[in-house]
Parts: C-alpha cells; sequence; structure tokens
C-alpha cells in the first residue's frame, strides 16, 4: 500500500521527471553489475510442484522431488552430534552472548506509575569451546543429582544463555526437555509437570519467586530438584518438603569432578529430545513429543531458505525459546557457527520499555544480520517509524514518502534502490542496528502491508513460514529473492504438503484456478505425537505406506502456480492472533452468551490483528433499560449504533468475561450491535441455531474493517 502523497502536482511532476532522468542514465550498467536479471528469474522460476502430478499433491520443493531432506551432515541425525561438529569447526568463535547490567534505577512517570529501566553495556562472550564445556559439566551435575536417561527435565526459563546451555546439556545426556511457558496459568503448567512426571527443574530466580513459589510447587508431587540459572546465591524459605533448590553454577561444579565425569550412553535419532507444551483449544495444553531426528531435519530444511548462513552472522534472540520458532532458529544458528546475542522485547532497541533514555538498545549494540519475529512485534516497528515520519518536518515527510513509493515500485518489479536506501532509509534501518540482512516472521500470519513495509524500510528480505510445534515449526518459508506478498512460501526441503478436500467448507484440491484443502504436512520433521493424548493423536497424526508420518493441520490452503503455498481458512474455530495466543472462539461465546445483556454473540478474530472482536445481538429488555440510565434515546435501530451503548456492552461483558477467567486476550476488545435478531430465516445460523461464521462474516464485513481500522 502506498503512502499519501501531500505534495503540490508541480514538485511531484518535477520530482518523477529527475527519478525518470536517474533511471535511464544509471539502469542498464546497475542492471549488469547487479546480477538482477539472475535475482528476477529466481524470484519467479517454479518453487515446488506436485510430485504425483494430482492437484491434491503431495507437493515438494524443486530441490527435494526425489528424496526429503533429514540431516544436516552425513551421520549428524542427533542434536549432540550436530553441536559437537559445530565445536570441532568453530571452537574459539563466539557462540552465545548476553549484555553486562551497569545499572538499574526507579523512573517515576506523569500518572505516579513506575517502570524500572536499565543501562547495559557491552555483550560478554562465550566460545563454542566455553558453551560446550558448561553445558557438559551441567549435565554430569544433573545426571549426579540424580537425573536419568529418558526421564524427563523441565524448563521454565525466560530466554537467556543459560537456556540454550541447558538445552545442549539434556541433548547430551539424553534427558527430554519439557518445555512450558511461563505466562500459562498455574494449574496448566502444573498439568504439563505432573503429566511429564518430571522430577527436576530448571528456571530462574524472578519466575521461581513469581511462577513456581506461588502457585505450582504445591501440586507436583514428585519433584525433588530446583535448578536457578542466576549466579547469585540465595537462600530459600517456605518451600514443600523433600525439595532441594541449587544454583546453576553449583550444579556444573558437581559435574566437573571427576568422580562424576562418567561414561554416558549417546541418544538415538528416534529418542525424545524435547516435549514442547503448546496450548490447544482446551484450557488443558498439549505436550508435543519431538525426536532428535524431528530437529535435524526442521534445522536442515530452515537453514536452506538462508542464503550464505555461516559464522559471520550475528542472531537476535529474544523470542519465548518454549515456542518452536525461537529454538528452531538458534539451533539453526548454532549449527552454522552463528553467535546469538540475547535480548527480550523490554530491552531490544533504544526505544524499548525498559532502556533508559540515551542508552542503547540490544539491536544498536549488537547489529544483528539475523532476526525472527512475531507480526506484533513488526507492527510495533511500523508504528514507531510512521510516528517518526509524522514528526518529521514537511520537506523530510515529502521526501520519505515519494522514497517510499518509488521503491515499492521498483521492488515490485525486482529492482532494487541503493540510492534511496543510503539517503532516506538509512536512519529507519539503524532501528535494528542497520547490518540486518534477513527477517523471518513466523508465529501466525503477517500482513501484506507490514510485510512490504519492512521490506522498504530495513532494506532486506522478510520471509515469511508456516509450521507448527507438531512440525517443528518447518513446512513452509518464503525465499529471500521473491519479494511477493500474501503467501507463506513453497514447503522446505525437509517437508512436502498435500490437500485434503474440505466438503463442509466447500474447498477441494480440483477448485479451479488453484487447488484448494486442508493442509497435510508429511516429513521426517513431523513429530511423534501428544503426550498421554492417543485419541487425539489417532485424529490429527497418520502414517503412509511408506512409513512416513503426516499432520493434519486444520488449516486451508490453497498453492500458487509457482508452487508457493497461501493460507486462506481455517477449519476449526481456533485462532491465533498476531502474538500467537490462541483463542477457541466457540468458548468466548460460550463463556459470554451467560451474560443477561447477550441473546446471542459471534466472537472473530483475524491472525493478523492482536485482539478479538464481537457481534452481538443483545437483549432488548436489558439494552432499553441500560439506555434509559444512559439518558440514550431513539429506535432500537439507533440506539444499538449509538457508540456510548456500545462501550456500556463492552464494560459489561469485559466483567462477565473476568469473572468467568477467560484470558486478557480472549476478551472482546470492540463490538458492533445487531438490531435484528440471527434466525435460520437471515442465513446467518443454521436450523439448529449454530451460528454459519462465513455468512456472518459477509454479512458483517463492514463492521470487521470498522473494528479493526486500516494500515
Amino acid at each position: 500500500m502506498k503512502l499519501k502523497e501531500d505534495v503540490p502536482p508541480l514538485l511531484l511532476h518535477v520530482f518523477r521527471s529527475m527519478v525518470w532522468v536517474y533511471s535511464i542514465i544509471t539502469f542498464l550498467p546497475w542492471y549488469l553489475i547487479s546480477g538482477t536479471s539472475a535475482k528476477q528469474a529466481r524470484a519467479k522460476r517454479v518453487k515446488a510442484r506436485s510430485v504425483s502430478g494430482n492437484p491434491a499433491g503431495p507437493y515438494r520443493a524443486m530441490h527435494s522431488q526425489n528424496q526429503l531432506v533429514s540431516q544436516l551432515y552425513v551421520a549428524m541425525d542427533t542434536l549432540d552430534k550436530v553441536f559437537a561438529y559445530a565445536v570441532q569447526r568453530f571452537p574459539h568463535r563466539d557462540c552465545l552472548g548476553t549484555r553486562e547490567l551497569l545499572s538499574e534505577e526507579d523512573e517515576v512517570q506523569h500518572n505516579g506509575k513506575i517502570f524500572k529501566k536499565v543501562i547495559l553495556g557491552e555483550y560478554n562472550w562465550l566460545s563454542f569451546e566455553e558453551t560446550f564445556q558448561l553445558a557438559q559439566t551441567f549435565g554430569s551435575g544433573l545426571a549426579a543429582l540424580g537425573q536419568r536417561p529418558h526421564h524427563n527435565i523441565a524448563i521454565i526459563c525466560e530466554t537467556r544463555a543459560e537456556w540454550i546451555i541447558t538445552a545442549q546439556a539434556c541433548f547430551m545426556y539424553n534427558f527430554p526437555l519439557v518445555t512450558v511457558y511461563a505466562t500459562l496459568g498455574g494449574p496448566a503448567i502444573a498439568h504439563g509437570l505432573n503429566e511429564t512426571r518430571v522430577t527436576h527443574i530448571i528456571t530462574s530466580k524472578d519466575l521461581f519467586q513469581s511462577r513456581l513459589m506461588v502457585s505450582i510447587l504445591g501440586e507436583v508431587p514428585r519433584l525433588q530438584h530446583i535448578i536457578v540459572v542466576d549466579s547469585k546465591p540465595s537462600s530459600w524459605s517456605g518451600l514443600p518438603h523433600g525439595i532441594q533448590v541449587h544454583n546453576m553454577a553449583s550444579v556444573q561444579e558437581l559435574g566437573a569432578m571427576k568422580t562424576n565425569l562418567v561414561w554416558r550412553p549417546l541418544p538415538l535419532s528416534s529418542d525424545i529430545a524435547v516435549i514442547m507444551y503448546t496450548s490447544g483449544s482446551t484450557d488443558i495444553p498439549k505436550g508435543v513429543k519431538i525426536s532428535h531426528s524431528n530437529l535435524v531435519a526442521a534445522v536442515s530444511g530452515m537453514a536452506e531458505r538462508i542464503p550464505g548462513l555461516d559464522e559471520n552472522d550475528t542472531y537476535i534472540g529474544y523470542l519465548p525459546l518454549a515456542h518452536v520458532l525461537e529454538l528452531s532458529a538458534e539451533l539453526v544458528c548454532v549449527s552454522h557457527g552463528c553467535r546469538i546475542g540475547y535480548s527480550s522485547p523490554q530491552t531490544l532497541s533504544d526505544q524499548s520499555t525498559k532502556i533508559k533514555k540515551g542508552s542503547k538498545g540490544d539491536t544498536s549494540v549488537l547489529k544483528p544480520t539475523l532476526m525472527a519475529a512475531v507480526p506484533e512485534i513488526m507492527d510495533r516497528i511500523y508504528k514507531t517509524v510512521m510516528r517518526r515520519v509524522e514528526e518529521m518536518s514537511r520537506v523530510q515527510r515529502t521526501l520519505f514518502v515519494l522514497a517510499y513509493n518509488y521503491k515499492m515500485e521498483q521492488i515490485s518489479k525486482g529492482y532494487s534502490t541503493p540510492l534511496c536506501d543510503r539517503l532516506v532509509f538509512r536512519k529507519v534501518r539503524s532501528l535494528l542496528g542497520g547490518n540486518t540482512r534477513v527477517l523471518l516472521s513466523g508465529g501466525a500470519p503477517l500482513s501484506p502491508a507490514t510485510q512490504r513495509f519492512m521490506n522498504i524500510c530495513f532494506c532486506c528480505p522478510v520471509g515469511q513460514g508456516y509450521g507448527l510445534t507438531e512440525t517443528c515449526g518447518a513446512a513452509t518459508i518464503s525465499e529471500v529473492y521473491d519479494y511477493s506478498t500474501g503467501h507463506v512460501g513453497a514447503p522446505l526441503v525437509c517437508s512436502e504438503i498435500m490437500l485434503k478436500d474440505w466438503e463442509e467448507g466447500g474447498y477441494y484440491s480440483t477448485d479451479k484456478p488453484h487447488p484448494r484443502g486442508e493442509i497435510l504436512i508429511g516429513g521426517p520433521n513431523v513429530t511423534l505425537g501428544y503426550c498421554d493424548n492417543e485419541m487425539t493423536n489417532k485424529e490429527d497424526f497418520f502414517v503412509d505406506k511408506k512409513g512416513q508420518r503426516w499432520f493434519c493441520t486444520g488449516d486451508i490452503g490453497e498453492f500458487q502456480p509457482d508452487g508457493c503455498l497461501k493460507i486462506i481458512d481455517r477449519k476449526k474455530d481456533l485462532v491465533k492472533l498476531q502474538a500467537g495466543e490462541y483463542v477457541s472462539l466457540g468458548k468466548v461465546e460460550a463463556v459470554l452468551k451467560n451474560c443477561s445483556l447477550i441473546d446471542n454473540i459471534c466472537a472473530y478474530a483475524k491472525s493478523d490483528q492482536s485482539y478479538v472482536i464481537g457481534f452481538v445481538v443483545p437483549n432488548q429488555k436489558q439494552l432499553l433499560s441500560l439506555a434509559e440510565q444512559r439518558c440514550v434515546r431513539g429506535s432500537w435501530e439507533e440506539i444499538c449504533n449509538h457508540p456510548d451503548m456500545e462501550r456500556e456492552v463492552i464494560r459489561i461483558i469485559t466483567e462477565a468475561a473476568v469473572t468467568a477467567k477467560l484470558e486478557r486476550f480472549e476478551i472482546p476488545k470492540k463490538i458492533c450491535l445487531s438490531s435484528e435478531p440471527w434466525t435460520p430465516e437471515t442465513g446467518l445460523v443454521t436450523d439448529a441455531f449454530k451460528l454459519k461464521r462465513k455468512e456472518l462474516k459477509t454479512h458483517y464485513q463492514a463492521d470487521i474493517e470498522r473494528m479493526y481500522g486500516g494500515k
């Protein structure tokens, strides 16, 4: 989407004339030197095709038509072997980096709230060899504390160097690592820990005090040892009987003792490496069992989509490592000798909430070349840049808008704009350190407008990926040479995709002009299934005649002529919001229908937005009474359309939602009040009065656009 050009016609004509002359003079030499012709050809080529010739597939990348890729290197079929090989190749290169905390202070805001601000120093680095030694002694120390191979161990910790050290230790010693989001509720965390029968937990001091101590420890009867990764020794009181607390450093010292450095059995490729808990459509999270071979295959597939990936790259890690996107991305980096500098959303940039004004955020210091992001982070960056543009002088703003629109035209043709990049977008690019060469978006759909904005302003390709925890986050990633938007790329070399007809939704592989259907993902990256959930395993996973595992995603996709996949719908009413939270629309509706003010409700959410909205049929008697209290008068239709009534209904349903313990992101932020009831005659509900979501979406399309606004 182009930016609005608030420029006098004469000036605009002069600018375009200058651009035309510049293009005529420079185009031919630039075109020959830059290799644009080859890049254009690569962007437009067919990237995947059906190996059977059937429009249903399976579709494979052109590089893996005969066989899917399952390993990065020959005989490196487990994660401990992959890491050991990287250590052998890059022993003295930087591996994991953490910024030094120089000072911390409280800053009082205008509204009286106190924000904690930090001043951070340079990054301190561990080499690959040092990281390996720390992981080895930590694994040995855990074994000395009674942790045994094939027995699960849990980590509930922020994204930091100690997380990856812990993971590598567990991979070496064949301890299946259970990952749980710290943001899950206490009962959900306790469920995961009990279901996997853990006796040892690795955590941080902050999460130990704020989460484990408060509501979880007493609910996990098998728990014996808690290892706190922070280096400062602390004394703990009020612990349930039988639980011991250790510091990570002391466990490593224990592991370094000669008496504890014993032979360890090497994991097999089929052994479980990680049990990753992810939220589903119910309140109880599901643990996905991921083998060594699953993750090795996923790493192989992802790495193939990042050209030139090597030890000269720097990755910034700040997304939750309990999310498969971040874990896979960091394993890709480690396997290729890239260094990883750790950050957090609160310290990412100079403008981040915890960075003291005048000091530098993490991207300014680290200057990463690679970065993964969820759409919510990219939208924040988009809004930050546009705020700055609005604050510019008229001349600066005009120059930015003209350069932006010019570059958009050039990108759509497959051309680059080195002069604009240097003169106009250099400052914007510096927000991420100035060296970023690849941005990868995942976790939820990225809107085409934001994707194009990031392409233009940060002067680098934005690859959009698609995958699930059940496929190790790997299924498709768009190529860096392909600047088109609205799709998630072609299948990775480790995956293949089939389309299954969904009659109820009207999606068929024989549809024209593009085959459509439910997305089924197959390959060595498809995981072993859910922990203790055989019924769901039979519904969601299957093995074909060749012995290959497949996962039924529930997402609806269509294949483009070039072999790229586009996500167009979802079978279930489960929607993943922009930040990665799952919302069960049926659950939200069931809770809010209990509110006396509501006769019927349809919750709605878009995956490229951060909140839920709702269409509400109000109870006429209740709403008229409320209108009288608020002195709102008019016809029934006028009352339903009155902004004050919408605000009052939002307030009431929010209270009902909080009482029913809905999560913050599940509560509708905006609503539309319908003056007409939904009956089978209106076509908005079935004869059994079940919601027809597709018809409701069409009926309220204008209201959806109003409630979500536009970029």
